[in-house]
């Protein structure tokens, strides 16, 4: 008796994004085509154009699930926190989707998820007193800033500390140990350290960005 087959899930457009969204987060988006995609999800690539017009509205889908993964702002909040924890989810979330990040605010149709929160950050800002000019001055400034450090975290050439020194040892050993002091020293001295964590930087530099923005906010 053949076993019983199990029954086929329907294809969907919410299931063709998120399963084009879990192949990029493992093969990266260089590797997503229609066709891969279509034999991940065990159909004809033409079954697709079903539910995505062409491979345009499949990364704008794809971007827009991750901002849907972003926390929005907390309207009870004052506007330092809510910025922090939105800056914070917004990172995780390209921890998550690193092919994202050079995608975010590149689609030229954003959909709802886009659109909602690029509104409700705006909105935290005005109504916290920023200006139309200072809002636009403090998203630019935040999102730069998450951006950058979301990109630069998932260039280094390491992840844990046993990957960290490693790295700094093969770095080092091509050259005298006095030819570079100072970067010697705060290898030496911080990074080869325990408990350190590149990522830790991030929260520093997000809570220096909001007290400028804060000192901005109050002299304008």
């Amino acid at each position: 008796m053949a076993p019983p087959t199990k029954p086929r899930i329907p294809l969907s457009r919410e299931r063709v994004l998120r399963s084009a969204v879990a192949f990029a987060d493992q093969g990266g988006i260089a590797s997503l085509s229609m066709r891969k995609l279509g034999d991940a999800l065990g159909v004809e690539a033409m079954s697709l154009y079903n539910h995505v017009a062409n491979k345009s509205e499949l990364l704008d889908g794809m971007v827009d699930l991750v901002f849907s993964e972003i926390d929005l702002p907390l309207g009870g909040a004052g506007w330092k926190t809510a910025m922090r924890q939105r800056a914070v989810s917004a990172r995780q979330a390209l921890l998550r989707h690193r092919w994202a990040i050079g995608l975010m605010e590149s689609r030229a149709s954003p959909g709802p998820a886009t659109l909602r929160h690029h509104d409700a950050v705006i909105g935290s800002l005005r109504h916290a007193g920023f200006s139309i000019e200072m809002a636009a001055h403090a998203y630019s400034a935040l999102d730069s800033y998450i951006y950058g450090f979301a990109l630069q975290e998932a260039s280094l050439p390491f992840d844990t500390a046993a990957e960290t020194a490693e790295v700094a040892e093969m770095i080092f050993n091509q050259f005298p140990a006095d030819e570079y002091p100072h970067l010697t020293e705060l290898t030496v001295e911080h990074v080869l350290q325990p408990g350190y964590d590149y990522g830790n930087e991030f929260e520093f530099g997000l809570d220096l960005i909001l007290d400028g923005l804060e000192r901005a906010r109050n002299t304008t």
